[in-house]
């Protein structure tokens, strides 16, 4: 049976979709349905056996790069087995970890927990009510344990940033990592899994609106305009604002360890939220051998 030989780990709203699909759209690159299996990570999942994850792949016939991506795998404290099952069952697999501003990140976060009706305060109490909102943005804390199992060679960082200004060049650095032996393209497919486009749950709402027939019929009676504006009531229409006590506290707390971050990374100019943007988008970066990381 077919195993992937390359996993996205996260992180959470980085980009992980975009680069996704853009690996699914060259030749002989495959990526699972569903792409984030999270088979490694959540307990109900695991329990359905290696079997039931080897099924994922089994239409990957013919491929040579085989891949899944589950943001879940660098979720900690969340999903503290991850690490063990993977060296159990991909123990030479090559891993992505994408990264972007950590106060980007967390705001984005919090917009998709909204939309499923995990939290529905404002901002600033949920993320202190839900702590692991924002460790999943400590970037250098969830990273480190997979270094440590697999060593820096096999865990490629790309940041959200410069996979912006630079789409072609980064795939083209990703595939190179990976092996790809053809050349590859991006392709032009816009932004994926946007929080701000998401509505929020409702079973009742997607019950009616999905009954047979009716899809068909409501988009031949009512204007896209309408239907776009029924959306709208299903949206956070407005992106969250952090108060200014909140964002200097994540700012300090980031700080610490985005230093830790670029020591792991050998940068000379230690990364912060004022300067993430700039030298992430102008760099291209690599884990920094074993022996040379504090």
């Amino acid at each position: 049976m077919t195993l992937p030989n390359f996993v996205v780990i996260g992180a959470m709203k980085c980009a992980t979709t975009t680069l996704a699909v853009q690996l699914a759209a060259q030749d002989g690159v495959f990526i699972s349905d569903p792409k984030e299996p999270n088979f490694f990570s959540n307990d109900e999942i695991y329990a359905k056996g290696t079997s039931w994850y080897e099924s994922l792949f089994e239409s990957a016939e013919g491929c040579s790069l085989v891949g899944e991506a589950s943001t879940h795998y660098t979720k900690l404290p969340t999903y503290s087995q991850t690490i063990e099952r993977f060296r159990a069952v991909l123990p030479d697999v090559k891993l992505i970890y994408v990264m972007r501003h950590p106060i980007d990140r967390v705001i984005s976060q919090y917009m998709h927990e909204w939309s499923q009706r995990l939290v529905s305060g404002p901002i600033d109490d949920e993320l202190a009510g839900n702590p692991w909102i924002v460790d999943y943005g400590r970037y250098a804390m969830q990273i480190r344990p997979w270094l440590d199992a697999f060593g820096p060679q096999r865990v490629l960082p790309v940041f959200n940033e410069r996979l912006r200004v630079e789409p072609q060049a980064e795939l083209e650095r990703v595939c190179a990592f990976l092996g790809y032996t053809g050349t590859p393209a991006w392709v032009d497919e816009g932004d994926q899994n946007v929080s701000g486009e998401r509505m929020r749950k409702s079973p009742l709402r997607d019950a009616v609106l999905n009954a047979p027939g009716l899809k068909q019929i409501r988009r031949g009676l009512v204007p896209k305009s309408l239907r776009d504006r029924a959306k709208g009531l299903w949206r956070m229409k407005d992106r969250p604002e952090l108060s200014p006590a909140v964002r200097g506290m994540l700012e300090t707390l980031y700080n610490e360890d985005l230093c830790e971050l670029s020591s792991m990374l050998g940068l000379d100019e230690p990364l912060t939220c004022a300067n993430f943007k700039s030298i992430t988008a102008g760099q291209v970066m690599a884990f920094a051998p074993a022996g040379s990381m504090a």
